[in-house]
């Protein structure tokens, strides 16, 4: 999970990078074309490419659909949001999920974890500092985003065991690549540089190689609610980006913010390991 959340904010600097190349969603499409031809290049190479009609079934279409509209809407609205800010609303993710796994799959989240997810937020939350007129329509867009993320997430173990898991990354990709080129379709071409291709690029590899390693974490029959709390390791990373890339310097909060990240993402995972002891007595 930490190496999906790793390569996914990767992958959003990158793409945001390229926005000031073209348009949001004509590198939303052409990320997501590169990033099929990834996937396809994974099957061929693995020996699985003969199970790629196997992305028809339902479920793999269905979490395809909402990956897609996961995708476009936290890219549209990351174009138009401070990197920070579009990173913390989206950590939103982990509290969706958790509540979904209740009510969807019977998951029992008791109180240290809800506190522990909570305390988490807050977390983020002082390390970003939204102040009131950071919220408008497009915060509103990435909060819709993290919804639908958490139920691409909880979809995932309604996927049959024998669709591969590159299968259900190539429908991802798929998805979001047909979607993106529609919309360009509509909108228009627009041309750009080797620079803007090259971020692309970038971002296709590490969107796809994001895809296994979600979908991976996400069959490895670990509750779902414990999952979703890695995601805020993300904030780590989104500061260490924004200090290299766009010269943001956390200040004193922000630092005692990410050891509030850091210290609830270590009791959960601890909570767990004290669960797991219990239940092999």
């Amino acid at each position: 999970m930490l190496a999906s959340v790793t390569v996914f904010i990767f992958n959003d600097a990158l793409i945001k990078l390229a926005f000031d190349h073209m348009p949001p969603v004509q590198a939303i499409g052409l990320r997501g074309i590169f990033a099929t031809l990834w996937c396809l290049l994974a099957l061929l190479v693995s020996g699985d490419l003969g199970k790629a009609p196997l992305m028809v079934h339902p479920a793999v279409v269905a979490r395809g659909v909402l990956e897609a509209a996961a995708g476009i809407f936290y890219l549209v609205a990351l174009a138009y949001t401070p990197f920070a800010i579009a990173s913390a609303i989206n950590l939103s993710t982990p509290l969706f999920l958790a509540l979904l796994a209740v009510l969807l799959l019977r998951e029992t989240v008791g109180w240290r974890r809800w506190s522990a997810i909570s305390v988490g937020f807050v977390g983020v939350l002082m390390v970003i500092q939204p102040r009131p007129g950071d919220v408008n329509a497009w915060t509103l867009l990435i909060l819709a985003a993290s919804l639908a993320g958490a139920l691409r997430d909880i979809l995932a173990r309604w996927v049959p065991a024998n669709v591969p898991t590159l299968v259900v990354s190539l429908s991802s990709a798929v998805t979001v690549a047909v979607s993106g080129c529609l919309w360009i379709a509509i909108d228009g071409w627009h041309p750009f540089g080797l620079m803007a291709l090259g971020y692309v690029i970038g971002s296709s590899l590490l969107l796809a190689c994001g895809y296994q390693f979600l979908m991976l974490a996400l069959r490895t029959g670990a509750e779902l609610s414990v999952l979703g709390a890695f995601r805020y390791s993300s904030v780590l990373w989104a500061i260490a980006i924004g200090f290299s890339v766009w010269g943001d310097v956390p200040n004193p909060l922000a630092m005692a913010g990410i050891a509030v990240i850091v210290a609830s993402g270590l009791y959960i995972l601890h909570r767990e390991r004290v669960r797991a002891a219990e239940r092999r007595r």
